[in-house]
């Protein structure tokens, strides 16, 4: 009896190789377990990389493009169509571009008590140094309501993109293999050979893509991760003519009143602008704006001691 309790004390436990054995196999297994993390997460860095590779340069662009196709002229003078401005920020190519679109303003802007958005308006594109990163620029897609005197000022201002490393724009004056790129555009107002719309714009983007980890830890791939995005804007000829040449807003006066209008002048035997009426009508016909502008209009109130229709009142 005692000699079996001492055989049955002497067979309980682990011995030293099981105990082994069971290590091992957990640290192979917490090594797999490592090394599958380590595959999850370079997978998931790759496919943040990938995804911003593919949508954040081309979607700048197209940003770009979309409010280029849509450049707005009609009765603007030609050194107010477009403007380039070549500028450096740290070294780096920080290009300013500025212009009149059609598309429809992405900023709401409040009046009185409803906010509304703006069918013509300013657009712009400008950076400025990166405040928390040195390395990089910010860019920035300006927008005024509507259109006032000076088309390249004013505006709210938009973040774009924060890790920009170069946004050139090169204009070109006319079409060609052999057209030389030109830095500037609409700069000097007196030079008619820079002002108006060109033959197209060769946009360039230069970003860094944001990688998930450290900085501090991408070593000798951290200039693998810039890329270059190029694009040509070629413009409507249609909208590259001479001032003299470009369309005009006009209000027409109704038929009948227009139809007097010519009457009266008829039997004047003048062209004087102003249509029907003597010096205390206003008849219908063109008028001449302040800023010297033709613009035909709808008669005006007359006054009491102006006579009606063709014939016009006296003094």
């Amino acid at each position: 009896m005692t000699l079996s309790r001492r055989q049955a004390k002497a067979t309980a436990g682990f011995t030293l190789v099981e105990i082994v054995v069971t290590v091992l196999i957990m640290g192979l297994m917490l090594t797999g377990i490592t090394r599958l993390l380590t595959t999850v997460r370079t997978s998931r860095d790759l496919v943040h990389n990938i995804q911003e590779q593919q949508l954040a340069g081309p979607a700048i662009l197209d940003l770009v493009e979309r409010d280029l196709r849509g450049i707005f002229t009609t009765s603007m003078p030609l050194k107010s169509h477009l403007r380039v401005m070549d500028n450096v920020r740290m070294g780096l190519d920080a290009d300013r571009i500025d212009f009149v679109a059609t598309t429809d303003s992405l900023i709401w802007f409040g009046e009185n008590d409803r906010q509304v958005r703006s069918d013509i308006c300013e657009v712009g594109y400008c950076l400025r140094p990166n405040p928390d990163d040195s390395d990089f620029l910010e860019m920035y897609r300006r927008e005024g309501f509507g259109v006032d005197e000076d088309v390249y000022e004013g505006g709210s201002y938009v973040l774009v993109h924060d890790h920009i490393t170069g946004f050139n724009v090169e204009v070109f004056s006319e079409d060609g293999p052999d057209a030389d790129p030109l830095e500037e555009w609409g700069m000097n107002s007196s030079d008619v050979e820079t002002i108006g719309l060109p033959a197209s714009l060769r946009i360039s983007l230069e970003i860094e893509l944001q990688p998930r980890l450290l900085r501090e830890t991408q070593g000798h791939m951290r200039q693998k991760q810039k890329f270059l995005y190029t694009r040509v804007i070629r413009l409507p000829e249609s909208l590259r003519l001479a001032q003299k040449d470009i369309p005009r807003y006009a209000i027409p006066s109704p038929q009948s009143e227009a139809a007097a209008g010519e009457e009266g002048s008829e039997e004047e035997g003048d062209m004087e602008v102003g249509g029907a009426g003597g010096r205390n009508a206003r008849g219908g016909g063109a008028r001449t704006a302040p800023d010297g502008k033709v613009i035909t209009g709808t008669t005006m109130d007359r006054d009491e001691g102006g006579g009606g229709g063709g014939g016009g009142g006296g003094d």
